[in-house]
């Protein structure tokens, strides 16, 4: 009579699937080849990375030195490679591969590793959407402070990807956390799907206007597709106008630009034309702005006009209940003349 062997579950949840798209994609090799491999490592920087994508998935936060505990009891062998065990995930050996991929440059490994997701899943590229966020910290940083808008240049565009640290410091805060420190993260994603494109992490002072076109001309160097590169009004300086003559791009016009103004004061009602949307009609005017023949839409949209026209009428009702208080205040006043009341 035979007994059968000891049978070990464990459980693979979600990141089964999760690591056979990284497989898929080949996302272990592409690391591999441009970070580099090295005799005796039992874990390759591809295989480190996979790892830490499946961990930041995990649905858990813990340090760096509890990341081994996460794949105690998972099955490593089938998640990230044959002989890898939980006790070879260790942060010493982590730290080393974060070292190289930041001498690697972050900014292209990734780009590599999505440009090799999207021609194996077929996303569509036609149109590609750039923006940038902060993330405040806690804490303290000393590190030294840049006037990025000052010390970015043209010379600049050929070092935009090489590894250089940080400023985590004092900047426009999109959280609306002006008292934390913070860095920034520039991304470019598709229209189909929402898959990133392009990563990059900045200073937390750097302003966008100062280095969204240097980052669309590396985008489009790196990436060679013809995408029509859509941004918000960051983008629209005579500046970046000058450097994106050989990119499709669509942006918003910033209202405080003279031209604009101008244009916006002039159009008449007749100027507009019907939209296919309901309650939006639009414009279509031609502008040399920077040097840049390019092609403007005013639209105008209903229903911002009456809500525009209803707080227009709040204004004037608050100003004329103001002069009639005055008015009242005046009126009973004694005037030694004429001229008096009338400067009154």
């Amino acid at each position: 009579m035979t007994t059968n062997p000891d049978i070990e579950v464990k459980n693979l949840d979600h990141l089964g699937l999760i690591a056979g798209t990284i497989d898929t994609i080949g996302f272990v090799e592409i690391i591999n080849n441009l970070v580099g491999e090295q005799p005796g490592e039992i874990v390759s920087p591809g295989q480190g990375v996979k790892a830490m994508i499946l961990n930041g998935l995990g649905l858990v936060s813990a340090p760096l030195y509890l990341f081994s505990r996460f794949f105690e009891k998972k099955p490593t062998s089938y998640l990230i490679g044959e002989g890898i065990e939980a006790k070879h995930l260790n942060d010493d050996r982590l730290g080393r591969i974060l070292d190289k991929l930041y001498v690697t440059g972050l900014t292209s490994t990734f780009t590599a590793g999505a440009l090799a997701a999207v021609k194996k899943f077929k996303i569509s590229t036609k149109t590609c959407h750039l923006d940038s966020s902060s993330f405040s910290v806690h804490g303290e940083y000393q590190t030294q402070v840049l006037d990025n808008s000052e010390t970015i240049s043209q010379s600049d565009l050929e070092q935009i990807e090489k590894p250089n640290p940080i400023s985590i410091t004092y900047g426009y805060s999109r959280d609306h956390r002006p008292d934390l420190k913070q860095f920034i993260v520039d991304l470019i994603c598709t229209h189909d799907g929402d898959v990133p494109l392009f990563f990059r992490v900045a200073d937390g002072n750097e302003s966008d206007s100062a280095i969204f076109g240097k980052i669309l001309c590396q985008f489009k160097k790196q990436l060679n597709l013809d995408s029509l590169m859509v941004a918000d009004s960051a983008l629209y300086t005579a500046e970046n106008l000058g450097l994106m003559t050989n990119l499709k791009w669509l942006s918003r016009v910033p209202a405080k630009i003279k031209q604009a103004k101008s244009l916006i004061s002039r159009l008449r009602s007749e100027d507009f034309t019907a939209s296919t949307i309901e309650g939006y009609s639009f414009s279509e005017q031609t502008s040399n702005y920077g040097g840049i023949e390019q092609r403007w839409l005013v639209v105008e949209s209903e229903a911002r006009q009456q809500s525009d026209i209803k707080r227009l009428d709040k204004k004037i009702q608050q100003a004329e209940k103001e002069a009639s208080q005055k008015l009242r205040q005046l009126s009973t006043q004694e005037f030694a003349c004429k001229p008096d009341a009338i400067a009154a």
